[in-house]
């Protein structure tokens, strides 16, 4: 194994593929540490003056603080961002780049549930949804029961989407909570939904109901828990008439275009950008490229590399969109009185990502290469085949959650120091380095490592990649769904009454 990779050409630092000693010799490039060099950490390849600007990527990560000697150790106590406020961005009419197709253009099958309304759903669990946390308990309760009383369908599992909202909210967070979980009703991979209120919240069932409708009504059923004499009774009446419907339900080949799939990284660490998410990049263009769906989000971790997906705008309509998704999300940080860019975090600082620029460049590498086809707004669903846009914050558990909001069949997440979250659909966990994935073999669906071990290429490894996440969408859990993890958080924003 190298002891160091130059990502780009024109890069300033290099990265550490292994943990390097003060005194250390690189030979061919002429350089002698001159500190020690953890795993996945930047090393000056050149010298920097300070205001200098550091590349890697081949793109702007920051600039020195003060003087870097070639050897140096280049991280967050001698760079710092560039980046500024709101900004404005001018649209060029260039093509974008082609998404790339191979001789078998129509892609493989998988087998798959098919909704009435055409869209296909690789789970057919029982869900049972809580309007407000108040029946959060109760939830619980009834599908403990419920499963057993032996009643539920081989292979199918009650689910409960817990969260801690729907009351002493206003405005905009009320909104949120309500459409958030409308969406999550609509969702493919649920064969019943039970809708479960109390009574006196501020998300009501005629709330959550006015200008709703599922597309197959015998699949949603409504229990107000106050208006009951026994609401465990009730509950399980109505589990048991959901579990009726699913019983007939059976997987039928489908191809890979209608698959959605969203794109996720979380516990990043110095080899994300060089591993896991190329990896998850080449992964969505081959996907788009048959018809196929993907969803990037984090919008606070594309700031510094927005221009990139810019770039990509299928039209002029499409890139006003991403201006606005950018600095309206700037805007709202501003509006509490935040700093814009206070990332990365203490985790992604110690697996080695310095600025908010490194990290954004890193993490925009999830999305391909592919042109961006649609932006769609917190709650949305998504519209178009392709490669869309999400408006959701860094924060993992509130991104899982928009991504199976928009209709995400499953999620790839990339992480390099570890993490066991997952969300209500299949959430694979995409190891950057092979530490991490012999180390926490139980949260770990993948390993990206073997890219930056040498002798391994994102394209060697893509084809077992998509072997791996079509196994799932066929009905192989994933590691969240196996240690019982299924984690629903909604963005929350505003007052507390």
């Amino acid at each position: 194994m190298a002891k160091y990779l130059k990502i780009h050409p024109s890069d300033t630092v290099i990265v550490a593929l292994e943990p390097l000693s003060k005194g250390t010799v690189i030979e061919d490039l002429g350089l002698t540490l001159s500190a020690d060099i953890p795993q996945g950490h930047k090393i000056a390849l050149v010298p920097h003056l300070g205001g200098q600007r550091v590349i890697k990527y081949g793109g702007v990560i920051g600039q020195a603080t003060e003087t870097i000697a070639p050897g140096d150790h280049v991280h967050a106590h001698n760079i710092k961002t560039t980046l500024g406020g709101v900004e404005s961005y001018v649209y060029s009419a260039a093509e974008p780049p082609p998404v790339p197709t191979s001789q078998a253009p129509e892609g493989p099958t998988f087998p798959a549930y098919v909704r009435v309304n055409g869209e296909i759903g690789i789970r057919d669990d029982l869900w049972i949804i809580p309007l407000v946390g108040c029946v959060n308990g109760l939830a619980r309760n009834a599908a403990r029961q419920f499963e057993a009383s032996g009643a539920l369908p081989e292979g199918v599992q009650v689910m409960v989407l817990e969260h801690p909202y729907g009351c002493s909210q206003l405005g905009e967070d009320l909104d949120h909570t309500r459409n958030i979980l409308r969406a999550l009703a609509l969702h493919p991979n649920a064969g019943g939904v039970l809708i479960m209120g109390l009574g006196c919240e501020n998300n009501t069932r005629a709330l959550f109901q006015a200008g709703f409708e599922h597309p197959d009504p015998r699949r949603l059923r409504y229990l107000v828990t106050q208006d009951v004499e026994d609401e465990m009774e009730a509950a399980q009446e109505h589990l048991s008439a959901l579990a009726e419907v699913i019983r007939g339900d059976k997987r039928e080949p489908v191809g890979v275009d209608r698959l959605r799939v969203g794109l996720k990284c979380g516990g990043s660490d110095g080899f994300s950008g060089i591993t896991a998410n190329p990896l998850l990049g080449a992964f969505s263009d081959w996907l788009c490229a048959r018809g196929g769906s993907t969803v990037l989000t984090e919008v606070p971790e594309m700031f510094g590399a927005e221009h990139l997906l810019m770039e990509r705008s299928e039209s002029k309509d499409v890139f006003d969109d991403i201006v606005r998704l950018i600095n309206d999300f700037k805007d709202y940080f501003i509006a509490y009185n935040q700093p814009i860019y206070e990332n990365p975090s203490p985790g992604n600082k110690a697996g080695g990502i310095s600025t908010l620029e490194e990290k954004s460049l890193g993490c925009t590498q999830k999305a391909g290469r592919a042109p961006v086809r649609d932006v769609i707004r917190y709650a949305e669903r998504i519209r178009k085949p392709g490669l869309t846009l999400l408006e959701a914050p860094g924060n993992d558990g509130v991104a899982v959650t928009a991504l199976a909001a928009a209709g995400c069949h499953l999620e790839l997440f990339t992480t390099g120091r570890g993490t066991p979250l997952g969300g209500i659909v299949p959430t694979m966990k995409i190891a950057t380095n092979t530490t991490l994935y012999q180390r926490k073999p139980h949260w770990m669906d993948f390993n990206a490592g073997p890219i930056a071990e040498g002798g391994t290429t994102v394209e060697d490894l893509l084809p077992a990649f998509i072997e791996s996440i079509l196994s799932v969408a066929g009905g192989a859990q994933a590691c969240n769904e196996r240690n019982g993890v299924h984690e629903v958080v909604i963005f929350k924003t505003g007052v507390t009454l």
